[in-house]
């Protein structure tokens, strides 16, 4: 991606030099958690995860951080990826006669706190609707790359984009919609319900693409680690690859087809209507 030189959002809290722990928990880093785990939560509001992890006393702690030079290139770039996404759903809204509150993206190391609980960096990156915020330790980007082979500037854009599409769910009141639809119905069906949702998401992070390559930021092979990204991300993928039987009806995510075909639907598309995942027949 030609992303240098861009805008950079200054919607960025920098956490990285707070040191977070809850009773047993103290963050360890991305290898605690074997890596079906660490995805497995990707994009979702991690609220019921968190939650049931306790109420043990969180103690918080901070000390100064300085970045590394290969960290500061990473940052921007991070911070480059949110002011487009800024761009872009500021001009969605206002074209539906509204206006965009932006969120914010809090970068981290090993575990945070937020108003959805506390996070290990295990978790992976995730909107937590109370704080209308990402949060992102970025060394899961080393991670995509060494454990899932979906490396990339525009496959570690994707992942920053589909937790914007959450935010941008969480405006537009579907998450809400969702949630409230999942407690009237089965566990079976509400896992059916959060693949749209999720799929919407990697849609409106297609859209995200689509938009920066008419800003001129995409480069040959981009599009292709997006989608790579999205295949190994796919529940179907995940549990195969963790030794586990596949089963279709606790999938939450969808699989790695159906992941790939909304990216690629919202990259060519670029469009609201396009990402309407439910109301396709078809995912």
């Amino acid at each position: 991606m030609r992303w240098e030189g861009r805008r950079q959002s200054s919607n960025i809290e920098d956490r990285r030099g707070m040191r977070v722990s809850r009773g047993g928990l103290v963050g360890g880093g991305l290898g605690t958690l074997a890596i079906a785990l660490l995805v497995m939560f990707l994009g979702g509001d991690p609220t019921p995860v968190l939650q049931g992890a306790g109420n043990a006393q969180v103690e918080t702690t901070s000390e100064p951080y300085v970045e590394t030079p290969e960290e500061k290139i990473r940052s921007d770039f991070v911070a480059t990826i949110l002011a487009e996404t800024e761009d872009l759903w500021s001009q969605q809204f206002a074209a539906m006669g509204g206006a965009y509150q932006k969120p914010k993206l809090v970068l981290f190391r090993e575990a945070v706190e937020t108003g959805c609980g506390v996070a290990d960096s295990g978790v992976g990156p995730f909107y937590c609707p109370p704080d209308e915020g990402v949060f992102l330790d970025m060394t899961f980007f080393d991670e995509m790359a060494s454990k899932l082979q979906a490396g990339g500037d525009f496959a570690y854009a994707y992942v920053v984009a589909h937790e914007v599409g959450h935010h941008v769910q969480n405006r537009l009141g579907i998450s809400d919609r969702v949630t409230a639809m999942r407690q009237r119905v089965s566990e079976v069906e509400g896992n059916q319900l959060s693949v749209r949702i999720e799929l919407q998401a990697d849609c409106f992070a297609g859209m995200f693409g689509n938009y920066t390559k008419a800003q001129g930021l995409i480069e040959p092979g981009d599009f292709e680690e997006g989608l790579s990204a999205a295949s190994a991300i796919g529940d179907d993928r995940l549990q195969r690859s963790s030794g586990r039987m596949v089963i279709p009806d606790s999938f939450t995510h969808g699989t790695s087809e159906q992941r790939q075909r909304w990216l690629g639907r919202g990259i060519e598309k670029g469009s609201f209507e396009a990402c309407d995942t439910f109301k396709a027949a078809d995912l």
